[in-house]
């Protein structure tokens, strides 16, 4: 956990990914106005929570069996497949694209799932207050690359987020990456099997070629494809 080092007592982070794209259409804008506030976690800012104590995840998913968190989802495309293959597993997304935050309220509304949280921010923040051992499952797919070598240190799969990671899931849960970068994968690779915490789960080379079951492709992964890239599908397993 960072620690405050503003006169407000906020902490300073570093966020390098985009914060907004193009101007956002009238109806969007009236879903983050409307929907936002109520699909949000309460208590992950530091103006909501500046002790850092830990939220009430049954609270936000009352019927959920399991939690499962998804970092940086883009479009919202797999979190709605997630969310209605299995209505009673509570998901939260977190993305600081505005833009994507967008699109998956308004899947939202076109699928009516109920079992979705949102947070439109840092996922660095919301890793400082999830209990421990709350998590079953957590995906990570197509994060930026970042690939120059003097910009792999803003990579997400790095010892100081995979830390916190790995305390908020529960022993046995999975952690899903999947990139399309070569460099990246290696990279995960390195940082993952040098954290005591969590075992890569491949024993033949079908197991990071292909899909996890119920996998539902993305817009990256078809762009990927259609510029030639064999994507990668990394499965750990949080150890006991």
């Amino acid at each position: 956990m960072t620690a405050p080092d503003r006169e407000d007592g906020v902490p300073w982070r570093n966020f390098y990914g985009r914060r907004h794209g193009k101007k956002l259409r009238k109806g969007q804008k009236d879903l983050l106005a409307t929907r936002l506030e109520a699909l949000a976690p309460k208590g992950v800012t530091w103006e909501e929570n500046p002790e850092r104590r830990p939220i009430d995840l049954r609270a936000l998913f009352p019927n959920a069996r399991e939690v499962w968190l998804e970092i940086g989802f883009g479009g919202g495309e797999h979190m709605l497949s997630l969310a209605a293959q299995h209505p009673d597993v509570g998901i939260i997304g977190c993305e600081a694209f505005i833009n994507g935050v967008a699109m998956l309220l308004s899947g939202i509304e076109r699928s009516g799932v109920t079992n979705l949280a949102i947070h439109p921010g840092d996922a660095r923040d919301l890793l400082d207050v999830l209990p421990p051992h709350s998590l079953g499952q957590v995906f990570l797919l197509y994060p930026d690359p970042w690939p120059k070598k003097r910009h792999h240190k803003r990579r997400f799969v790095n010892p100081e987020n995979i830390d916190p990671l790995a305390r908020a899931m529960t022993p046995g849960a999975m952690l899903r990456v999947a990139t399309d970068i070569g460099d990246y994968a290696r990279h995960t690779l390195e940082v993952l099997e040098r954290n005591q915490n969590f075992e890569w789960t491949a024993e033949f080379c079908r197991d990071w070629r292909a899909p996890w079951p119920g996998w539902p492709s993305t817009r990256y992964e078809v762009k990927a494809l259609a510029a030639g890239r064999a994507p990668y599908y990394l499965s750990f397993r949080r150890k006991c």
